[in-house]
This record gives structure tokens, C-alpha cells and sequence, in this order.
């Protein structure tokens, strides 16, 4: 029975492995502030809740831009990608947009190159995804929307650096601290079976004769 226990410890090991180097989707928002003349990653991040299952995805992204007097400016598509083919749509961002999203479309980013002050302004991704279920093909949209700002020197936020040094120092702390744990059981397993084999030797090790004739009991 112990050895068994142990074999399904030595499987939640593996597997406990294996799901720590699978990549995971989580969906963050984008950065609000770009540099002047660098590049800009605007993130835009849609998880599937089941990856098995298959869905035709396709993303547009619009921009308004953002004028000094704050008049109302037209919505304009700037970037499409569909059937694996990206394409910039409108001319003001031609050759400085780049498709910067994953290959299962969980990930639909795309990168500004040499950002300018005419990028300022409100930025929409639209994602529609249209699932295969046999012959039901349902179909589903999701909306990202942010406003991004252009800077002449990049900012220091010294609060979101500290967060993220925290979260990263949590993570690791959680992770060996789980790994210590499945460490010490399977220790604590093996020798708990390490003792029952030398209970086992030790019996075997009896002569036959003790075990067919016990010691008659004393009487007075």
C-alpha cells in the first residue's frame, strides 16, 4: 500500500512539473504611456476559458485621435488581422505598425515603431471569435479599450516597480515552499516503506521451527 502512495506522489510531482512549465494566459491591461520616437507595445489579451477548443479568431483595431482643443475627431480602423495575415489599414500608421500578438490568438498586441504625438489618443481592440462545435458555430466579440498618452522622457512609477518586485518574490517563495512540502512527504513516505520491508525481513528471518512450535506457557 505504501508503495503505491508512493508512486502517486512521484505522478503529482511530475505533473505538478509539468503545469509550472506551461505558459498560462492572464489577461493584463496595456501601458497608457509611450516615449517619444521609441517603441510602443499596445497589449490587448482575450484568454479562451477552455484552449481545446477550436475557435476562428480574427482582431480590428481602431484609434481616435486626440486633438488640443478636444474636439471630437473620427474613429479610424487602423489595423486588421485575419486568416494569419496582418494589414495596416490607414495610412498614418503605415510601416510602424507590427503584429506583436501570439499564435493562439490569445494574445492579439501590436507594436507602434517610432511613436509620434499625433499617436496620442484613444485606441480600441475588438476580437471576435467564432467557435466550432460541430455544426453549432457560435459567435462571440470582446472589447479592450485604453487611452494612450505620449511622453517626451519616460516616467518612473515607483510604486508599480515595488509591486512587481513583490509579486515576483511571492511567486517564488510559494513555489518553493510547495516544492519543500512534496520534498518532505516523499521522504516521510519512503521511510515509512523502508520500515515495513524490515518488519517484513525480520519476520521472515524466524526460524520455521519457532514459528510451528511457540513456547509452551509456564504453569506452577
Amino acid at each position: 500500500m505504501l508503495t503505491l502512495y508512493r508512486a502517486h506522489l512521484q505522478t503529482l510531482v511530475l505533473f505538478f512539473l509539468f503545469h509550472l512549465s506551461k505558459p498560462v494566459c492572464v489577461e493584463v491591461p496595456s501601458d497608457t504611456e509611450a516615449v517619444l520616437g521609441d517603441f510602443m507595445r499596445l497589449t490587448c489579451i482575450s484568454c479562451m476559458p477552455r484552449e481545446e477548443v477550436k475557435a476562428k479568431t480574427s482582431v480590428d483595431w481602431y484609434f481616435t485621435p486626440k486633438s488640443e482643443n478636444n474636439s471630437t475627431n473620427d474613429k479610424l480602423h487602423i489595423f486588421r488581422f485575419e486568416n494569419e495575415k496582418p494589414s495596416v489599414v490607414d495610412e498614418h500608421f503605415s510601416n510602424r505598425l507590427v503584429w506583436n500578438g501570439s499564435h493562439d490568438m490569445q494574445d492579439v498586441s501590436i507594436r507602434i515603431q517610432n511613436v509620434t504625438d499625433s499617436d496620442r489618443g484613444f485606441y480600441q481592440c475588438l476580437i471576435h471569435r467564432t467557435f466550432e462545435f460541430g455544426f453549432f458555430t457560435p459567435t462571440f466579440s470582446t472589447e479592450k479599450n485604453f487611452t494612450l498618452d505620449v511622453k517626451k522622457k519616460a516616467s518612473t512609477d515607483a510604486a508599480a516597480i515595488y509591486s512587481q518586485i513583490m509579486m515576483y518574490v511571492l511567486l517564488v517563495f510559494l513555489t518553493f515552499w510547495l516544492l519543500v512540502e512534496m520534498v518532505y512527504c516523499y521522504r516521510k513516505i519512503s521511510k515509512s516503506d523502508e520500515q515495513a520491508q524490515d518488519t517484513a525481513t525480520n519476520y521472515l528471518a524466524i526460524p520455521s521451527e519457532q514459528k510451528d512450535n511457540p513456547a509452551a506457557p509456564v504453569t506452577e
